[in-house]
């Protein structure tokens, strides 16, 4: 289950209900999923075939097109990235970088951690979104963020775009943001 970080007061936001009524007053959408749907074989499984990419499309194919229908995305892939992902320390780099986009930024986490480091509302700052198994995310299109992998280094999510071609990332300098 997703909990939160206030980066201002290391206050901590927990309980599937706190998260996404916190969440939702920065204008971010929090779902769950279940995550036990997922076959057992892909639970803990990041390194992924074209097939098994495709098993999980399958298994969620539902929910993916529930939250495409009420969101107007278009088209949806898996992104798996682990220590065995060639060029990891290189992607990492390129995200781990504020910026925007001009269209929402979805995961719905199937395996592994993750985590969101949001641009909130004045009187919040940043805050961080740690992420797993069944928790979903929607950062709207010219909010501030980033995303990286936690200290277990492995993720699985499935990505949804409204753009065909993905989103394009634009920087957002902002002398405010400090890493932890």
């Amino acid at each position: 289950m997703a909990e939160i970080r206030i980066r201002n007061t290391e206050q901590r936001i927990s309980g599937e209900d706190n998260v996404r009524a916190f969440l939702e007053s920065q204008e971010v959408l929090y779902e769950h999923w279940n995550p036990a749907k997922l076959p057992a074989h892909l639970q803990d499984k990041f390194v992924l075939s074209d097939e098994e990419k495709a098993e999980i499309l399958s298994t969620y194919d539902e929910e993916i097109r529930d939250l495409a229908s009420r969101r107007g995305y278009r088209t949806w892939d898996i992104v798996a990235l682990s220590d065995a992902t060639p060029n990891l320390e290189e992607l990492l780099k390129k995200f781990e970088n504020v910026h925007t986009h001009t269209e929402d930024e979805v995961r719905a986490i199937t395996a592994g951690k993750g985590i969101f480091i949001i641009k909130g509302t004045d009187d919040v700052g940043y805050f961080d979104v740690e992420l797993e198994a069944g928790d979903v995310i929607s950062v709207p299109e010219h909010k501030p963020h980033f995303f990286t992998l936690m200290e277990n280094r492995q993720i699985v999510a499935v990505r949804l775009f409204i753009e065909t071609e993905g989103w394009i990332a634009h920087p957002f300098a902002d002398p405010a943001f400090q890493k932890a």
